[in-house]
């Protein structure tokens, strides 16, 4: 079952950003434009793995709702235009998981949406693409029954593309996320350590090279 994430957000042209990209990465979505709707749909409906929370709404804003949403044991993010640090301070003070200030970037928050739901333990235990399935607490990998040996790289490499599937990631971005901020070297490491991948899970167009850009893993 994938991982259910309730966007709270009064704009629809965010609202439409947001759901189109998180449904792309493999999240189930709920959203809502106003606070006093939220209260509403959690009366029927508390099935929500993380709440992505504008404050700025109307009716019941994001920091009326933070109590209620804590109280149902769902995580908070919000993202909002509020940059100021007391907004922070009282974002983060009572209770959210992370503060994003917007204009953002969808990359970054599906990271940051992985890392809370890795902290709070409710982050799928496997992931699935086609006949492959990846156990990341065990670090095995599956196809077909049969268990594929990967390298402590290859594998993080694989977990990245596949937790952000059809997400595409430029090499640089890949260095920073499975090497680390401190590597030191040429961006060609990515291009082999993905032609080995490729080469090991024997599935054509799974991942895909991006003239360019970098690399996705797809499933359509």
């Amino acid at each position: 079952m994938n991982n259910r994430i309730l966007i709270i957000e009064d704009s629809p042209s965010i609202t439409d950003l947001l759901e189109m990209n998180l449904v792309v990465a493999g999240y189930d979505t709920e959203t809502a434009a106003d606070g006093d709707a939220v209260l509403r749909l959690l009366e029927t409906d508390r099935s929500f793995d993380l709440a992505i929370v504008d404050i700025m709404i109307p009716g019941q804003d994001g920091f009326a709702l933070l109590p209620r949403l804590r109280d149902l044991g769902i995580p908070v993010i919000f993202l909002t235009a509020k940059d100021d640090v007391g907004s922070k301070v009282r974002g983060l003070k009572g209770g959210a998981e992370d503060y994003i200030v917007k204009p953002f970037e969808i990359l970054e928050l599906l990271v940051r949406i992985e890392k809370v739901l890795e902290r709070t333990g409710r982050l799928q235990k496997s992931l699935k693409i086609k006949d492959i399935e990846i156990f990341p607490d065990s670090r095995t990998v599956m196809k077909g029954g049969e268990k594929i040996y990967l390298k402590p790289l290859e594998f993080d490499l694989l977990v990245l593309l596949a937790r952000n599937k059809n997400i595409t990631f430029t090499r640089e971005r890949l260095l920073r996320e499975v090497w680390g901020d401190l590597y030191i070297g040429e961006t060609r490491t990515v291009d082999v350590h993905i032609g080995q991948l490729r080469k090991k899970l024997g599935v054509p167009g799974l991942i895909q090279t991006i003239p360019k850009v970098g690399y996705r893993l797809e499933d359509m």
